[in-house]
């Protein structure tokens, strides 16, 4: 029986889109490109999801595969690629529900340090009852140590527990850790199905 729901946050419950800061900083599909494929698909970023560097330095590391004119715009990006990070559509109300429900709530992110920054603008964190971010305990997700510090450090069983994320492999690691899975795909009636199944 479900007894604790375990949310992943980049589009569950924050709608993770770089493109957002893209369209505001870059003036051609060209830099956009560039900027896209070093700074949020390059190694730096999970870097910086597992703490091992922080935002500054991230920027000294990627402005080297970057051309000089477009450091500025660069920076903007890195410092404020966050101005994506607003509701999913239906988290709010899911999240009421299933708190009165009775779940527990936790959340399980792949994010930098930045996370307790942006994340309590948008969700009052106070409505969990536990979150890690993998930047706090240099982990990542799909890696099974991840799921299993989340269980071990707030003692839950994982066969109470289903974990909701829009990435395949992840839950792929949450199910290796025993947890029940459940890849979301921007429907929360989907995921009210697999509770009440």
């Amino acid at each position: 029986m479900i007894k604790n729901i375990i949310f992943d946050m980049g589009n569950v419950l924050l709608d993770y889109n770089p493109d957002v800061i893209l369209d505001q900083v870059c003036d051609t599909q060209e830099e956009k490109q560039i900027i896209k494929k070093e700074l949020f698909a390059g190694p730096e970023w999970a870097m910086g999801d597992r703490g091992d560097i922080t935002n500054a330095e991230r920027f000294d590391l990627v402005k080297k595969r970057v051309p000089e004119k477009l450091h500025e715009k660069l920076r903007k990006c890195v410092e404020n690629w966050d101005v994506c990070m607003l509701p999913v559509k239906g988290a709010g109300e899911f999240m009421a529900y299933v708190k009165e429900k009775g779940y527990g709530l936790y959340v399980l992110s792949n994010a930098a340090i930045e996370f307790f920054q942006y994340f309590p603008r948008q969700i009052d964190m106070d409505f969990f009852d536990g979150i890690v971010v993998s930047a706090e305990v240099h982990m990542l997700k799909p890696e099974i140590e991840i799921y299993r510090y989340l269980l071990e450090s707030h003692h839950l069983k994982p066969q109470e527990c289903l974990f909701i994320d829009d990435r395949e492999d992840n839950v792929k690691g949450a199910e290796k850790a025993g947890l029940k899975g459940f890849v979301f795909k921007e429907d929360f009636d989907k995921v009210k199905e697999e509770l009440e199944s």
